[in-house]
């Protein structure tokens, strides 16, 4: 879709400057088109969508006026005088496993692509299979005895290019946080990817508090909210609180954790303790880093 977009916006500024270059073009039909073209490199604003519009009106007179192949494809394409948001979205089974070298490779680009990563830590569409996104201790099939391994770290992954956006957010954590990043991911002239907390049936909870259920989470220090700009002045923000100590109080409400005491008992405890720290540790690594680019 980007590459779509910015061929056909490259063929409309192409055949724009063909029209512009000729001097028995109409006068009002240049106006317009150079009103229009005012606006190319700032095109997601509200002036540039009037221009837009306001240009459409008088290439639509002359197309029927003269009909000639380059008023029609301007007349074809004139919807991309404003650029388009592109927003690819999917969850973290795909995200940090079977599509990973996919996102891994859009992101390599550099170019103008928004992704939305719906994190609910687990294979949800396909049965509840354990993902790589899936935390230490989580009960999960393939992973009944609870997942002995660290959640895989895919936002700072993505940070580690240097020039993507990247952000944490959980909706029912912190509203205001979360808009900020989408805005800040739509604003971003490159790649950007956010991951969202989604709890899942699968997590064994009421399905009918899932914001109460982020909150609970970033407040216990289980997920974390940040945003990392790469054009900002500071480019990365902690913007999580200090955890109040009931990460195990957290976890152990859940059905997914709960029911490690009986799929496996004996380790369950460590399982907990080992969950604990490697959240710690994730949060701490998310820290350091913010603190290095400061």
């Amino acid at each position: 879709m980007r590459m779509a977009v910015d061929s056909n916006r490259d063929l409309l500024k192409q055949k724009v400057e063909e029209v512009l270059a000729k001097e028995d073009a109409p006068a009002d039909l240049k106006e317009a088109l150079q009103g229009a073209m005012a606006h190319w490199d700032n095109s997601k604003t509200e002036e540039a969508v009037k221009a837009q519009d306001a240009a459409k009106v008088v290439i639509n007179k002359y197309v029927k006026e003269c009909g000639c192949d380059t008023i029609k494809k301007i007349n074809e394409l004139s919807d991309y005088f404003t650029d388009k948001s592109i927003w690819i979205i999917g969850g973290d089974g795909w995200a940090n496993d079977i599509g990973y070298g996919g996102i891994d490779h859009v992101l390599a680009q550099n170019k103008n692509v928004n992704i939305l990563v719906l994190d609910t830590e687990v294979y949800s569409n396909t049965g509840g299979q354990a993902s790589k996104s899936t935390p230490t201790g989580a009960v999960a099939k393939f992973a009944t005895g609870g997942k002995p391994t660290y959640k895989k770290n895919m936002g700072l992954m993505s940070m580690s290019y240097g020039y993507v956006y990247v952000a944490s957010v959980a909706l029912g954590a912190d509203r205001n946080q979360t808009l900020k990043a989408f805005l800040e991911a739509e604003a971003y002239d490159g790649p950007s990817i956010i991951f969202a907390y989604a709890p899942c049936i699968a997590h064994g909870i009421d399905m009918s508090k899932t914001q109460t259920e982020q909150k609970r989470a970033v407040e216990a220090g289980y997920f974390p909210l940040y945003r990392y700009n790469p054009s900002a002045e500071v480019p990365f923000t902690w913007d999580a609180k200090d955890p109040k100590g009931a990460y195990q109080d957290f976890i152990r409400s859940e059905g997914r954790y709960k029911s490690l005491l009986k799929t496996n008992p004996d380790a369950a405890e460590e399982l907990y303790s080992q969950a604990e720290k490697d959240a710690a540790t994730r949060m701490e690594v998310y820290k350091a880093v913010g603190a290095l680019l400061k």
